[in-house]
């Protein structure tokens, strides 16, 4: 999953950034209104977490704009704007969630996962294909019952793939769900993460290759 923090505070930001990348998101950084809309309008994101005191406005007159143009990414705003007021502005305007600062990262990192859980495509908290079992809520994996450690960076493009079981999933949307804009398309990062998942999934093999289209799950898996 790919989410879009807007925080001028670099330091706030970078901390928010860290947390949610530990946890397996793939995370951009904007410091004002004008980078997020150029960054909105070039990459697809499955969260945004906007603040609302920023250099060049307030984070409502991007999610405005946003909502005006059909984009539907959920929203969560992070403010130290608190009154009863800001609150009902930052929902009118199209704001998912609500979270005032100062916050636990815990319940940011809660919120952030159920609203991407939401995004575009509504699932289930636990898919299975076959004898494999993810659990996007928790993330947490299991193959024939058996609980398996997987890296941040692992579960996230697993849970990609089982998601569109039976789809092919090309690298590029691989990289563009589970990496950041920092991240070189042309890198080898994709195969070497497929080539751990399919040592820790264990035979039969599960994530087949499509030579020159991507990657599927099959749903008979």
């Amino acid at each position: 999953m790919r989410v879009l923090v807007v925080e001028d505070d670099r330091e706030l930001g970078a901390e928010v950034a860290g947390g949610l990348r530990a946890v397996g998101y793939a995370v951009d950084l904007a410091e004002t209104l004008a980078d997020a809309d150029l960054k909105l309008a070039v990459n697809g994101y499955d969260c945004l977490v906007l603040d609302r005191i920023l250099p060049d406005g307030d984070g409502l007159q991007l999610l405005r704009a946003q909502r005006e143009a059909g984009v539907r990414v959920p929203a969560l705003m992070l403010t130290a704007l608190d009154a009863v007021g800001d609150k009902v502005a930052g929902f009118a305007e199209g704001a998912d969630d609500y979270l005032v600062k100062p916050f636990a990262f815990a319940e940011l990192s809660a919120r952030v996962g159920a609203l991407c859980r939401r995004a575009e495509h509504p699932r289930q908290a636990v898919v299975r294909v076959g004898d494999l079992e993810v659990d996007t809520s928790r993330k947490r994996v299991r193959r024939g019952g058996i609980l398996l450690s997987l890296g941040a960076k692992e579960f996230a493009v697993l849970e990609l793939l089982v998601v569109r079981a039976g789809q092919v999933v090309s690298r590029t949307d691989l990289i563009e769900h589970c990496w950041d804009e920092l991240t070189d398309p042309m890198s080898n990062v994709v195969d070497a993460v497929i080539a751990q998942l399919r040592r820790k999934l264990g035979p039969p093999i599960i994530i087949g290759t499509v030579r020159g289209a991507g990657y599927i799950v099959e749903t008979a898996a």
